[in-house]
C-alpha cells in the first residue's frame, strides 16, 4: 500500500515540529476531515483510524505538557462550523483540546471534567435579526423535500444535501436573498448555506488561537497545521504562512499547499506528527 503522505508533506511536518522554541498547534476541521461527510449530521463519527490517531496524539500532548522540547509545546484544536456542544458531543475531544464552534463564534476547552466554554451572548438587535433570518429560511424550505434548517446560537443553516437539484437551487436562492436583505454574509459550503449574525471565520479563529497557544505554553510564536476540506476552510488556509502547514482533504481547488485523499490520510499525518514529537 502506498504512503498517503508524500515527501513534500513529510518535510513540512518535520519543519512544523522543529524544536526551536515555537509552539505547535495541530488544528483540524471535523466533518470531511476527521469524520466522513454523511447525510445525517447527527450520525457523523470519526473513522477508527482518525479516532485512534487523535487519541494517540492527545495522550502524547497531555503527557508531555510542560516538558522541555517541541512535544511539550504542542497543542490540538478542533475548528468546525458545528455548534460547540454538538462538536464536543460528536468528536469526544481529548482533554486539553481547544474547541472552536460555529466558524469561530464559539470557543471552549476540553478538560478532564467536560467542556469549559466561553458564553456566547447576542445583543437584543442581533437576537431580533436571528429570529427574522430563521423565519426566512424556514419559509425557504417549505415544500422542498430534503431541505431543512438548523438553528445555532448565532446563526441559521440551510442544509440541502438530500434535496433534489431544483429544490436545492431554489432554497439556496431564497437563503441568499434573505442574507442580502438583512445585511448578512452567506457562507456557502458543501450542500450548506450558513448565515450568522456575528462576523466570524475560521481564519480569524485560527489567528486568535495562534496567540492563545503561544501565551498558554510560554512560547514566542506558534506554527500551525490546519486540515480542512470545504470552501469555508479556505479562509483558514488564507491566513497561514511560512512555517505553517495547510492541508486540503479530498479533491477540489484550494489555497492549501498539501493534500491527502481522505480521513485515513489525515490519520497518517497525525500519527507522523506524534512520531516526530516523540523523537
Amino acid at each position: 500500500m502506498s504512503d498517503p503522505i508524500d515527501t513534500p508533506l513529510v518535510a513540512a511536518l518535520e519543519r512544523l515540529v522543529a524544536d526551536d522554541g515555537a509552539a505547535v498547534l495541530v488544528a483540524l476541521d471535523f466533518d470531511g476531515v476527521l469524520a466522513p461527510l454523511v447525510d445525517d449530521p447527527t450520525a457523523s463519527r470519526m473513522t477508527p483510524a482518525t479516532r485512534a490517531a487523535v487519541d494517540r496524539l492527545g495522550a502524547h500532548v497531555r503527557e508531555a505538557s510542560g516538558a522541555a522540547g517541541a512535544a511539550g509545546r504542542a497543542r490540538i484544536a478542533f475548528v468546525s462550523g458545528r455548534d460547540l456542544d454538538d462538536l464536543a458531543l460528536r468528536s469526544l475531544p481529548p482533554a486539553g483540546t481547544y474547541l472552536v464552534g460555529s466558524h469561530g463564534a464559539q470557543t471552549g476547552h476540553a478538560t478532564a471534567d467536560g467542556i469549559d466554554a466561553v458564553p456566547l451572548e447576542l445583543t437584543p438587535e442581533q437576537t431580533d435579526v436571528l429570529a427574522e433570518l430563521t423565519a426566512a429560511l424556514d419559509s425557504a424550505v417549505v415544500g422542498r423535500e430534503g431541505a431543512w434548517v438548523q438553528r445555532k446560537p448565532s446563526a441559521a443553516v440551510l442544509h440541502t444535501r438530500t434535496a433534489g437539484p431544483a429544490d436545492s437551487a431554489a432554497a439556496v436562492e431564497a437563503a441568499d436573498a434573505a442574507a442580502a436583505r438583512l445585511g448578512l454574509d452567506a457562507m456557502h459550503g458543501k450542500d450548506v448555506v450558513e448565515i450568522a449574525v456575528l462576523h466570524t471565520s475560521k481564519g480569524e479563529a485560527l489567528e486568535r488561537l495562534r496567540t492563545v497557544v503561544a501565551h498558554d505554553v510560554g512560547a514566542p510564536a506558534t506554527r500551525v497545521l490546519y486540515a480542512g476540506d470545504d470552501t469555508t476552510d479556505e479562509k483558514a488556509f488564507a491566513v497561514l504562512g511560512a512555517g505553517d502547514v495547510t492541508l486540503k482533504v479530498g479533491s477540489g481547488e484550494t489555497l492549501a499547499e498539501h493534500r491527502v485523499a481522505d480521513s485515513d490520510g489525515v490519520a497518517a499525518v497525525l500519527d507522523r506528527i506524534t512520531d516526530l514529537l516523540a523523537v
